[in-house]
């Protein structure tokens, strides 16, 4: 299963609201080549680490691609610069966040540009319960446990809530 997560928590000049964006980034995606299999439920997540930033918008697809997994993470990159993301600080505010998290059963080798999976997943309530809504029984290829026994283990200062449009 190749994996993508969708996070933003600042309006887009272009796009409008995190949630607006987010969606019209899937369909970026979809016009660039990607097949969307399967969508989460969105969720408004606290941001992590813990800040007074704005909540975010999140949720994960499944995908289908004959892309390589270099060849993705470079057309994920893509999109985010055509929506105006900006790099400038670790976990700094964002218009929008594309995440590959999982390619397969693939793991990159240490020191590797492309992690994957992403090394941190199995920490963020804001990738693994969305997870559960593709498929619990996802395994991690490294950790050998499922999406289910990982979101039990997370910690519990991650807020989060089902997203519903106000």
């Amino acid at each position: 299963m190749i994996i993508i997560a969708l996070g933003a928590n600042l309006d887009s000049p272009q796009y409008g609201l995190p949630l607006q964006t987010c969606l019209s980034a899937l369909s970026r995606l979809e016009e660039l080549g990607l097949e969307i299999s399967k969508t989460s439920r969105w969720l408004k997540t606290a941001p992590v680490p813990v800040s007074d930033q704005p909540w975010y918008v999140n949720g994960v697809v499944e995908i289908k691609t004959d892309l390589s997994p270099e060849e993705l993470l470079a057309l994920l990159h893509r999109v985010e610069e055509e929506f105006g993301r900006v790099r400038s600080i670790v976990n700094a505010p964002r218009v929008i966040d594309l995440d590959l998290i999982a390619y397969n059963d693939f793991v990159s080798r240490p020191g590797d540009h492309l992690v994957v999976p992403h090394p941190r997943m199995h920490e963020r309530a804001f990738v693994l319960l969305p997870l559960l809504d593709l498929d619990p029984d996802w395994q991690h290829p490294l950790l050998k446990k499922t999406a289910r026994e990982l979101s039990q283990a997370l910690p519990a200062d991650q807020e989060t809530m089902l997203f519903a449009e106000e």
